[in-house]
């Protein structure tokens, strides 16, 4: 009789290093990214009581985190903008025409209301390994961006973006 063998076939450890990140919406984004996270998932439970104790069962809604990314703000501004024209367009601030522009885009272009957000993360040789996908991604927050004399250094500007989105799925890419 053989014993079980489990032994991992695969011992490489992820890398934080190497992922690729798309939002077909915001390319300068994409460009200028430092920091993505695959958010936390949580099935919330439902409680039942009985004389003794109460007993959790699995509950029947998923929530999602917040998608949030990090990225190095350009001196044209344009990955910033890409961001906050976004938000506005679906805030609409000044007037209604300014959702109405972003709500009559099709979908399938990634330029109205939503646009899917894909991470793939790569394999230790660098090579896609899964496709991480966002459905129906929008931004809900922009940070400010802070400017300041008292460094001695340069450091450049950095913006945080959340998304909320339907749910994200993840796939082994072939």
């Amino acid at each position: 009789m053989s014993a079980i063998d489990n032994t991992p076939t695969n011992r490489n450890f992820l890398s934080p290093l190497n992922f690729e990140f798309r939002i077909k919406k915001s390319p300068h984004v994409n460009f200028f990214l430092q920091k993505v996270n695959i958010p936390n998932i949580e099935l919330r439970e439902v409680n039942t009581s009985n004389p003794f104790v109460t007993v959790p069962y699995p509950g029947e809604h998923i929530t999602f985190s917040p998608l949030i990314l990090d990225f190095k703000v350009d001196e044209d501004l344009k990955n910033y903008l890409e961001i906050r024209n976004w938000i506005t367009a679906l805030g609409k601030p000044q007037e209604f025409e300014q959702y109405k522009a972003i709500e009559q885009k099709p979908s399938y272009t990634g330029d109205g209301i939503y646009s899917d957000v894909t991470l793939i993360p790569m394999t230790s040789t660098k090579m896609p390994n899964y496709e991480v996908v966002y459905i129906d991604a929008f931004p809900v927050s922009l940070s400010q961006i802070s400017f300041f004399t008292t460094d001695q250094s340069v450091t450049y500007l950095t913006a945080s973006a959340t998304f909320k989105y339907s749910y994200f799925t993840i796939e082994k890419i072939a």
